[in-house]
């Protein structure tokens, strides 16, 4: 099964704000998820990038493959980074 960190759309009509999910990548994007990891509304100034941490980099060493919206969302928390040094450490070890 592959497993994908993406965005679910929620909100009113011209009004969304997104959670960040770990869903099947085979079910609809508004579909079934696993678990929710945080959330993510643009329509602010600035926008608000709310994300679980642990939650997130747990999914990302079991695998879970982020789409590039979500990458970039990762990258701005500072989240990215801190699991490629998780990463780099273990192959050191």
């Amino acid at each position: 099964m592959a497993v994908k960190i993406r965005l679910m759309r929620m909100g009113a009509k011209k009004s969304p704000f997104y959670r960040l999910v770990v869903a099947d990548s085979r079910a609809p994007r508004d579909g079934r998820s696993i678990e929710t990891l945080g959330h993510y509304d643009s329509t602010t100034e600035p926008a608000v990038i709310k994300i679980d941490e642990e939650k997130a980099i747990n999914w990302l060493q079991k695998g879970a493959q982020p789409t590039d919206t979500v990458k970039s969302l990762l990258s701005k928390t500072g989240i990215m980074k801190k699991w490629d040094e998780l990463k780099r450490n273990k192959k050191e070890a």
